[in-house]
């Protein structure tokens, strides 16, 4: 048994496929088939119930990904104690959403770069959701999401900040000059929302649903120039955090009614060693954030 052999398998039964999962993993489908049928030989156990388009882990193979995870969830601690131990110093991995970047980078890493010279960082885009995923999976040691989806509470979390919503339209929208717009002002609105694994997205979507409005989405965007670039040409409109707005020439935000507010915050994986790197990272974000 090797670990590479464990990791393959434990992707797989994340994803329920081996394409998924040698995707994911960068590696050929080949590679992952070959890790299952070893691990299958070496313990005589069928791990998975194959079907043409998912594999589900069989009574025998469920009980194998439980030792798995916690073994490979063991190795990652140990290392991450003897890189420590070592003064090897790793990149934190950082998730953060496209819209939320624009809050909180460059000056946040730069100030902390700053503070701790020696200590890298590497950022990965993903929406809130893609990347608490990510960090319960050992891909990312921390994620700067919004925190209003259900299954916050499966790791630990830090709030940050408190957004409110506004609607922005472009100074020549016939809503630029409203001082508040309700949900059911934007029935037949052109509007500009976000991709699946944005929180802010169901959010929304879901307001329209109590509604009982069908929202006029002409697309589906998480770059914030193309969001910006449409805005602009009065092509639709979009929903912001109201703090990016001021940083925004040329876009109008109105306070939408009743009033839509999100929770930004700091997540990270429950029961995880946290190397001297990452606490570093999250104490000097929770007190620059405490002096606002």
């Amino acid at each position: 048994m090797k670990i590479i052999q464990l990791e393959y398998f434990c992707a797989v039964r994340r994803y329920h496929s081996i394409t998924q999962a040698a995707q994911k993993l960068y590696v050929t489908q080949p590679a992952i088939s070959n890790a299952i049928k070893e691990l299958e030989k070496e313990f005589s156990i069928n791990l998975f119930a194959r079907s043409k388009n998912h594999m589900i882990l069989t009574k025998e193979g469920e009980i194998f990904y439980q030792k798995a995870s916690q073994l490979l969830d063991t190795i990652n601690q140990t290392s991450s104690e003897l890189y420590d131990l070592g003064k090897q110093i790793s990149p934190i991995r950082i998730g953060i959403p496209p819209l939320l970047r624009t809050i909180f980078f460059p000056d946040m890493l730069l100030a902390f770069q700053k503070a701790y010279p020696s200590i890298p960082v590497e950022l990965f885009e993903y929406g809130s959701i893609r990347a608490a995923n990510l960090v319960s999976e050992d891909v990312l040691d921390l994620a700067l999401v919004n925190m209003n989806f259900y299954e916050i509470d499966k790791l630990n979390c830090y709030q940050i900040l408190s957004e409110q919503i506004v609607f922005c339209v472009s100074p020549e929208h016939p809503f630029a000059k409203a001082t508040e717009i309700s949900m059911e002002m934007l029935q037949k609105e052109p509007l500009i929302m976000y991709n699946t694994d944005s929180v802010l997205n169901t959010t929304l979507y879901s307001r329209f649903e109590t509604l009982g409005i069908k929202p006029n989405v002409i697309m589906h965007a998480s770059q914030l120039y193309t969001i910006r670039s449409f805005i602009t040409q009065n092509l639709g409109g979009a929903f912001l955090y109201a703090s990016m707005v001021k940083n925004l020439p040329g876009l109008i935000g109105i306070p939408v009614t009743p009033t839509i507010r999100q929770e930004i915050g700091l997540v990270w994986k429950k029961g995880k060693y946290v190397n001297d790197s990452v606490e570093k990272y999250t104490a000097f974000t929770k007190k620059s954030f405490h002096n606002i």
